[in-house]
């Protein structure tokens, strides 16, 4: 299988050069460990799937660390939670002679791991202060296209003008919808459906597990069936627990472990004091369309294309792109909105970067026009009250060119993101 670059490198370098450990955080598969074997060539790798590491470190992790060198990367973390307070012992020892000798610190421990609500709980207890966590995603369509472009897609004049630079191609758009962003199938000809019915399986049996006991497998894959078929819409639980056959409860409770483990997404709906009648209901989004894919039981990038579900497919993806892009960037999405008002009214993306709010719509459409953009008026009441300046905003679709639709609103082809 042939490496692919990834993009959050540049991010992940520096920040070991400033941290004495680093956490990788991000759904099973999407090249964690490989990310930090490749960035940490100095460091030993060690990976608890191995029965033997595993059983060392959770019975006598004196020991454990005493077999293996001073720098470590330290593979699905999440679990051995008996090493985070030797960890601690460890970097307040590097730290302190450092001290004493006036010599560099150093990053001591490389970590990643599936399922971020058990580490984060760790973290907070012992190495709070010491550690930095970096979100991890799948390939993303810059990472795929070898484009060198590390900024975080704001449909601004100063991302236009250095995106336009590299390849914009999409011919393949649908394929790579399908596909989905896992590398093993992006850098390879492995079969779509055993990858997905596998990873599936794994990642039931292994991280949810982990999390809830889960008494009938079946229901919980319908589960994942039913927000899969949701993607792009207001998250209702009552609605999926219909489709899963299980109580509205249990549906909350699977929602945080796809969330906690980057499966899913929610996004927040923008709210500003001189927004009025705002709903307050979160979206959800796959963050793999392959995956989402394979859930719904769309077999083939043709059949999404001339599907009643090609629309929330495209969608689907431009966000997880955008995603990605401010991941890799070591930027947070937390800025990152939708907006939709009691007259179901909506702008499908709003970033609120610094003081300024972009608005985006996203539309499969290859002929984008001024109809597009005139929900963005809605957001004029904010730049009145002088709380916020209204940015350039944009319509993602998939014309070929940049072209202006207004004043400060351009149509921007898919392949910019």
């Amino acid at each position: 299988m042939d490496w692919i670059a990834r993009a959050i490198t540049n991010h992940l370098v520096k920040t070991i050069s400033m941290f004495p450990a680093v956490l990788i955080t991000g759904p099973r598969q999407v090249g964690k460990s490989s990310l930090l074997q490749k960035v940490g060539e100095s460091f030993e790798y060690i990976t608890f799937d191995n029965p033997i590491s595993l059983r060392q470190a959770r019975e006598d992790p004196e020991l454990f660390f005493l077999n293996h060198s001073a720098k470590l990367i330290l593979d699905e973390i999440q679990y051995v939670p008996e090493l985070f307070s030797y960890l601690k012992i460890r970097i307040d020892e590097m730290r302190f002679a450092a001290l004493n000798e006036g010599s560099p610190k150093t990053c001591l421990f490389l970590l990643s791991g599936s399922q971020a609500y058990h580490l984060m709980q760790n973290v907070s207890e012992s190495l709070a202060g010491r550690l930095a966590i970096l979100p991890l995603q799948g390939i993303s369509y810059r990472e795929r296209k070898n484009i060198a472009c590390a900024l975080p897609f704001i449909p601004n004049d100063n991302y236009l003008s250095i995106r336009e630079k590299e390849d914009t191609d999409t011919e393949d758009l649908w394929s790579m919808i399908h596909r989905g962003s896992m590398p093993e199938l992006v850098a390879s000809d492995d079969n779509w459906e055993t990858f997905y019915s596998s990873y599936v399986s794994t990642y039931i049996e292994r991280d949810v597990n982990q999390l809830t006991k889960i008494t009938d497998k079946v229901d919980f894959v319908r589960f994942l069936a039913a927000v899969a078929a949701r993607s792009g819409e207001l998250l209702n639980y009552e609605s999926i627990a219909r489709d899963a056959g299980v109580s509205a409860a249990t549906v909350k409770h699977w929602i945080q472990i796809l969330e906690t483990s980057g499966t899913v997404m929610q996004l927040s709906p923008y709210h500003n004091n001189h927004l009025k009648r705002m709903i307050k209901t979160p979206k959800i989004y796959f963050m793999d369309t392959g995956l989402m894919a394979w859930l719904t039981r769309w077999i083939t990038p043709e059949t999404i294309l001339h599907g009643a579900k090609a629309g929330q497919f495209f969608e689907t993806w431009v966000v997880s792109e955008i995603v990605k892009s401010f991941l890799n960037a070591g930027q947070s999405v937390r800025d990152l909105y939708y907006y939709r008002d009691a007259d179901q009214r909506e702008i499908d993306l709003v970033m609120e970067i610094g003081r300024v709010v972009y608005p985006i719509e996203i539309k499969m459409s290859a002929r984008p026009d001024r109809k597009m953009v005139q929900v963005f008026n809605l957001l004029e009441s904010v730049a009145d009250a002088g709380d916020m300046k209204i940015g350039d905003g944009a319509v993602i679709n998939r014309y070929p060119e940049v072209m202006f639709l207004g004043k400060g609103v351009r149509a921007i082809p898919v392949g910019y993101l």
